[in-house]
Order: structure tokens, then sequence, then C-alpha cells
């Protein structure tokens, strides 16, 4: 693809001319550098990881639930068709979508809240910017340099596909990022591409729709209770309609693709609208917007809201869920307290890291093996470190 590929818009991203890698490095003779990037995070260890990582329902409680591993994959698909149907680079929108989760620790989001609890004195913690310790630090697996050394579109895209993070910079979590761009520009007082921003919505997207799913695979909602639902709702009346004695799986599944469908022609039409309004033309255009130019409309956004209010009621804070939420927080509450006062007790990689004086270092290496851990080995380790077997457990 050249500068003037006539197949994509004038201010989509194009890896010819990529601000480049932090680490020079010859470029692939098969791939585009947005697509070598992908191959990076696909072939990381912590994308393997996410296959037993919480997304709703931890990994062990089904095996037809999304895991952060399938949900990533899901995010991909529709990043890249809505990237596509907008002629933007579909690589790079599809990479970004990949590895938006990769900092997501286990347990979901009670598991980010309860290393948030143990790391409130030693810099804190957010999974968007462990996502970009991940990319630049944490993965070692090749010699010239640590972590995937990703170009500097996908970068970021990875730190700022929700928006500017210049505002946040003076949060303790964030210091890492600021301490980064300081060498590497990556402009985080601006908008990142339009690919980026496809890769936020279609994380929407995904997680709206394959929550309703799980939800009624799982009980706890009803296809009765979802039918007075914005969205869920209509979609479930008009596969009635064209498919009167459909059964409840087929219906199900039937309702939620065309959810989706639904949710990203209005992403397709509020995008286009947006950009001929600002007269955007550059790639430069789409960073000096001032505002987000792939996103909903407003009555999808009213929509989206009482959906959501709704999965948060019925589903999020059901007494299922808290009580899985409850066991999630207290396994890792306690392994974070017990590696912090004996670091000995980690793997040597991990001991030898924690095994210092400083405390907030040593809680930081702490916090990494903990984020690293899948749902199935924290619950695992938690067993080994607290239940005395009679037999040596190596």
């Amino acid at each position: 693809m050249t500068a003037s590929d006539p197949d994509r818009a004038s201010y989509a991203e194009r890896p010819s001319l990529s601000r480049g890698r932090r680490v020079p490095e010859a470029e692939s003779r098969t791939r585009t550098a947005f697509a070598r990037d992908r191959d990076r995070i696909i072939h990381s260890t912590a994308f393997r990881r996410l296959k037993e990582k919480t997304q709703v329902f931890v990994a062990h409680e089904g095996d037809h639930y999304r895991t952060r591993l399938t949900h990533s994959l899901e995010v991909a698909q529709i990043a890249r068709s809505i990237a596509h149907a907008l002629r933007l680079d579909d690589d790079l929108a599809e990479t970004i979508a990949l590895a938006h989760d990769l900092g997501h620790p286990p347990f979901g989001h009670a598991g980010e809240d309860e290393l948030q609890a143990q790391m409130t004195a030693h810099g804190g913690f957010d999974h968007n910017v462990q996502t970009f310790r991940v990319v630049t630090k944490l993965e070692v697996r090749y010699p010239a340099f640590d972590g995937l050394n990703l170009s500097w579109e996908t970068v970021e895209g990875v730190i700022k596909h929700n928006g500017p993070v210049a505002d946040r910079l003076d949060e303790p979590a964030w210091r890492a990022i600021s301490d980064y761009a300081a060498g590497w520009d990556l402009r985080l007082g601006e908008f990142a591409s339009l690919e980026a921003q496809v890769a936020a919505i279609a994380d929407d997207i995904a997680y709206n729709n394959h929550d309703v799913d799980d939800g009624v695979q799982s009980g706890l909602l009803s296809l009765a209770e979802l039918d007075q639902v914005p969205l869920i709702g209509p979609a479930l009346r008009s596969v009635r309609d064209d498919w009167p004695s459909i059964d409840d799986r087929m219906l199900r599944l039937e309702a939620v693709r065309r959810m989706i469908g639904i949710m990203v022609d209005d992403v397709l039409a509020e995008t286009e609208r947006r950009i001929a309004a600002a007269g955007v033309v550059t790639t430069e255009d789409v960073r000096r917007a001032g505002r987000t130019l792939v996103q909903f409309s407003d009555g999808m956004l009213a929509d989206l809201g009482r959906l959501r209010a709704f999965l948060f009621e019925r589903m999020y804070r059901h007494y299922r869920v808290n009580r899985t939420r409850s066991q999630a927080r207290r396994i890792l509450a306690e392994m974070f307290q017990l590696f912090m006062k004996e670091p000995a007790v980690m793997p040597p990689e991990w001991s030898a890291k924690a095994m210092v004086d400083d405390p907030d270092r040593r809680a930081r290496a702490v916090c990494d093996y903990i984020a690293g851990m899948t749902d199935r080995f924290a619950i695992e380790e938690h067993r080994k470190l607290f239940t005395l077997d009679l037999a040596l457990d190596l």
C-alpha cells in the first residue's frame, strides 16, 4: 500500500508513512508495519493468557461464555469491518482492538478494583496503563528490546483510543506513560487516529451485545424481560415477525446479530456526518479535531445508556456475580499482601524483582505478577499458598 492508495481515505493512516518504532528495525518483506504489530500481539504471552481471563463470568464457570480472548477477537472483527467501510487502515484498527485488553488482570473489573485498592499507596493500577506496560516493557521475547517495539501509531492508539490523556498524567498510575512519552512524543493531548477510535467503539459494540448473549445463556436474564429493553427489545420483536415459530436459542442469536448490525450502521452514518462537518481531510485534522469523530448518534447513545443501566441492575450486580466478585477480590488481596511481606515465595524471576527495599518498586513487581495471571492460575496459586497439603505441591 502506498501513500496515494486510492482504496484508502485521505485521513486514513498509512504504514508507509508511519513514524516508525522506538528501536529502529528493518522493514518486513511480507507485511506492513501495522500488520507486523498485529502479529506480534497475537504471538505474545499476554494475548494467550486472555483465554482464561474473566469478561463477566469467571472462565471456569462455563465453556461458552466470553473470555477476554474471545471478546478481543470479536472486537477486532467489528473494528476491521467498520474500518474497511470507512476506507481506513483495517490492519491498524484490528491491531489496536486485539491489544486493548492485554493489561486486564484476572477476574475482570473485580480484579482491577482490588489491585487499585492494594496499589493506592504505591502508584495505583489502571488496566489501560498496564496494557501500555505490557507492550512496551513486560513482554520480554526479543533480544534487542523489551516489550514488542510496536509502531508509533499502534502505541498511540493503545494509549489514546478513548481520547486524549494529557489530563491524566498527574495520576500516579499514569506516570509510566508520561516518562515514556518524554523520550518519544505520543502527542498525549490530542486525539488518536480514526483507526484507534474505531477500535474503541468496536469494544462498546461487542461487549454490549455479547453481555446480553451471555446473560441470557447464564439464566440471569430472560428473553421475556429483554422485550422492553432498548435495542435488544426491537431486535427480538423483528426476529419474531420474520420467524414466528423460531426457538429461543435461535431467537437470541439472531437478535444479537441484528443488534450488532444496527449499532454498526449507526456508527458509520454518524462518523461520516462528523467527518464531513469537521472538514477532515488529513490525519492531522483528525488529531486536532477537538472531539471524537467515530461515535454513535445521540439517539443510539441514549438507548445504550438505558441498556447499560438494565444490565448493571440485573446482571453485573446480580448476587451470583457479586459472590464471585467478592471471592475474586479476597484471592487477589490475600496474595498481594503475602507477596509484599514474603516476596521469596514468588517464583524466582518475580521474587528477584520484588526483593528490594523500596516498597513502591516491590509493590509494582507484585502487581505485575498478579496482573499477568489467568483466573485459573490465580485460583490455583492461592490454593497452593494458603492450603497446607500433605504432599509437596510443586
